[in-house]
């Protein structure tokens, strides 16, 4: 069974700034990547904490995990924003067998409440992939796979502003997002240009990018079958799910300081990727 680490964490006291309420950053956040855009599998949105309680703080982060939570109570934030949801899949107990119950519970304890922009966030317009696009130089950013509304989708497809040698576009990626380990396909012989983006699990836009014929296709996660049979069609570029996303802290960060610039904003020193390399 479980155990509901009790780890002593340093308070700062919370101060609370000109009445900000959760409901306003969550106003705020929608705003910008409504909750209608979440993929249907998708759990974003608020999941731990009341609306009307006043904001001391906003911890940004990619996960929440226990260090992230006591992170949060170590800096007096009684908020955290991050884009994976802690709650993705329901709570059936609460004794701290898994992750997420112990997550949950140390929230409760110390009255921090958890928000989640998740799909909703990569299919906006200035969301997740858009972030990687401009990190990447692209140009003429557009959705790889538009929605039928035209204001939303997955991926987004973009030109370099010049043509680079596939080679060195896949090292300029891999010092930009700090990947310890890419994974690539056979190398391009011929100079990429025309580049699809998709951050996390991206590999089922794929076949989106080859009909657009990119040059290349870079993503956080992919299926080892789906590397077969595309030497010289595309150049596909895997970076891992937490390079690829690790700017969204960044992105969040943007939409809340120019809506509430009055808010406290932290962004967390935890690297939360669960995954080391060798």
């Amino acid at each position: 069974m479980g155990v509901i680490e009790e780890k002593s964490v340093t308070l700062q006291p919370k101060q609370f700034t000109q009445d900000v309420k959760i409901k306003e950053v969550v106003a705020a956040l929608e705003r910008f990547a409504p909750l209608p855009l979440q993929d249907e599998y998708d759990n974003a949105g608020l999941q731990i904490g009341l609306t009307e309680a006043e904001v001391s703080g906003a911890l940004l982060c990619l996960d929440v995990t226990e260090a992230v939570v006591r992170e949060a109570v170590s800096q007096g934030c009684n908020l955290i924003v991050a884009h994976h949801p802690l709650l993705f899949r329901a709570l059936k107990h609460i004794t701290g067998q898994t992750q997420p119950e112990r997550c949950a519970a140390l929230a409760v304890k110390h009255d921090v409440a958890i928000y989640a922009a998740h799909t909703n966030l990569d299919n906006a317009r200035g969301g997740v992939n858009f972030e990687i696009a401009n990190r990447l130089g692209l140009q003429g950013v557009r959705f790889l796979k538009p929605a039928p509304d035209g204001q939303s989708g997955s991926g987004i497809v973009g030109e370099l502003a010049e043509p680079e040698n596939a080679e060195a576009f896949l090292r300029r990626v891999k010092d930009i997002f700090h990947v310890e380990s890419l994974q690539h396909n056979s190398l391009l012989e011929r100079p990429v240009k025309t580049v699809a983006v998709c951050g996390g699990a991206g590999d089922f836009l794929l076949g989106e990018a080859l009909r657009q014929k990119a040059d290349a296709f870079l993503t956080g996660e992919m299926h080892y079958h789906v590397f077969f049979g595309y030497e010289q069609e595309i150049q596909i570029g895997v970076m891992g799910h937490y390079q690829s996303e690790q700017f969204t802290i960044d992105l969040l960060g943007d939409v809340l300081k120019n809506a509430l610039p009055e808010l406290r904003l932290v962004k967390t020193k935890i690297k939360t990727n669960p995954i080391s390399y060798m």
